[in-house]
């Protein structure tokens, strides 16, 4: 082969085969296949961090509520005049503003309404594993049934599941998570 004929068929020669694209996309799908599974258990791991940190904050407060407030649970009683019955509305608005010792909400801090807030959100947070955005923050009270029944489980309503007698407060959905527990058990 003289030298001169060298170049020229390098000239000629214009890319790829389709055997040799075929392997490259094979290969990509391979590294795909492998890669993207990590990501969606990263983010799970992720919401259930997310989780675990919201049920301390929660029953956390919960806690110093039940401390401050003569061993009441917030909504045990009604936000608007201290009287038994409260609702989760009531819950909500006795761990977010200023409470007085019976339970009383008020906007501002006085020397009547010293305690709280419990919160520093305006807002209980959201259950990062409920899947409902209109559920996610929301709280169901054991009103029916037994008050106090620790083995009580959620209604599986969505949000969270509270019980003003026990001070339990869980997670209100029906999931399990990457250890095969139910979050309800959290």
């Amino acid at each position: 082969m003289s030298p001169t004929t060298k170049p020229s068929r390098r000239l000629n020669q214009k890319g790829f085969t389709l055997v040799e694209l075929l392997i490259v996309v094979i290969i990509l799908a391979v590294l795909a296949a492998i890669v993207v599974p990590q990501f969606s258990s990263s983010t799970d791991e992720a919401k259930e961090a997310a989780l675990q940190s919201s049920l301390t904050e929660m029953r956390n407060a919960i806690e110093l509520y039940y401390h401050q407030h003569g061993s009441l649970y917030p909504g045990a009683t009604k936000a608007s005049d201290g009287s038994a019955g409260g609702t989760a509305a009531d819950f909500k608005a006795q761990l977010t503003l200023y409470t007085d010792a019976k339970g009383q909400t008020a906007n501002t801090k006085t020397a009547v309404f010293k305690f709280g807030p419990y919160l520093k959100s305006p807002d209980i947070p959201n259950n990062p594993m409920d899947i409902n955005p209109a559920t996610v923050n929301t709280v169901v009270l054991n009103s029916g049934g037994t008050l106090g029944d620790l083995t009580a489980t959620g209604t599986n309503a969505g949000g969270w599941w509270f019980d003003p007698a026990s001070g339990k407060f869980i997670a209100d959905v029906d999931n399990s998570g990457s250890g095969g527990t139910n979050y309800q058990t959290w």
